[in-house]
This record gives C-alpha cells, sequence and structure tokens, in this order.
C-alpha cells in the first residue's frame, strides 16, 4: 500500500512559524515518527510552496498510489484548480488542516477542496495527519475485502 502525504505553501516553516497556532515541530520530524508507525505501507512527503507543482504531483501520482492526505494551506480557500486535480484522480484523498479553521478568519472557513475529498480533519493538530493515513488504511482494507480476488 502507498499513501502519498502533500503539504502545500509555509508548511515547510512548521516548528518555526506561528507555534502557538501551528505547533512547535517540524513536519520532517512528525513525518519520521508517522512512517515508523506505519512501518507496514509505503508513506511518502511532498511539500511544495508552489500551486503548479501541487498540481504536477497529484497528477503524477495520482492513478498509481492508494491514498492521499493533502493539506493545501491557504490554496485551500482559493484553488479551484487543486479542487479539479482532486475530482480528476482516482485516489482518495483525505484533507488536513493542522489548525482549526473554522475558529480563524472568515476567509479560511470555505474550502474548495472539502467536496472533492472523502473526508476532512480539521484542528486536530500534526494528530490529523496519523488519522487520515489510519482511515485510508482501513479503507483501503474494507475496498479489497468487497471487491473480493477475482475482481
Amino acid at each position: 500500500m502507498k499513501i502519498l502525504i502533500i503539504n502545500g505553501p509555509n508548511l515547510n516553516l512548521l516548528g518555526k512559524r506561528e507555534p502557538e497556532i501551528y505547533g512547535p515541530r517540524s513536519f520532517d520530524d512528525y513525518f519520521l515518527e508517522l512512517k515508523s508507525q506505519f512501518h507496514h505501507i509505503r508513506l511518502d512527503y511532498f511539500q511544495s510552496n508552489h500551486e503548479g507543482k501541487l498540481l504536477d504531483k497529484l497528477h503524477e501520482t495520482g492513478f498509481d498510489v492508494d491514498g492521499i492526505v493533502i493539506n493545501a494551506g491557504a490554496l485551500t480557500h482559493t484553488s479551484i484548480a487543486l479542487a479539479d486535480a482532486v475530482a480528476a484522480i482516482p485516489a482518495p484523498v483525505v484533507e488536513v488542516h493542522i489548525s482549526n479553521v473554522h475558529a480563524r478568519e472568515t476567509f479560511r472557513h470555505h474550502s474548495f477542496l472539502a467536496a472533492t475529498c472523502e473526508g476532512s480533519i480539521v484542528g486536530l493538530g500534526l494528530e490529523g495527519y496519523r488519522l487520515a493515513v489510519e482511515w485510508l488504511v482501513r479503507r483501503s482494507r474494507v475496498v479489497q475485502k468487497t471487491e473480493g480476488p477475482g475482481d
């Protein structure tokens, strides 16, 4: 099983950027922990501050992975192109936000991605990524059971 985590703009600054909102831990450190928790699957990570690179990564991997966890950062609230890319790929996608975007500025309350994702996890800190990966693993097992060996 292969799952890709995609982080968008400014998430490379986790651990340094507004620790009162995003916490004191870098994503690179957290990703190592995630990989050890999910050692039985291939877990990859991609981050970019550029919308086009995020689109390219969704197009490149969305037909080959078993699931994607995406935190598009502020692009969540502005990018119809990212929403279209998620809708265009067969991989199930879970949207994650570290902070509770619904308790923040009004412009953060709307997600263009939400309608094209399987679900959204908001406000649970970095733990949201683990929960998303766990759900994708469980979802994959259910799909495999319902499809059967000859499908």
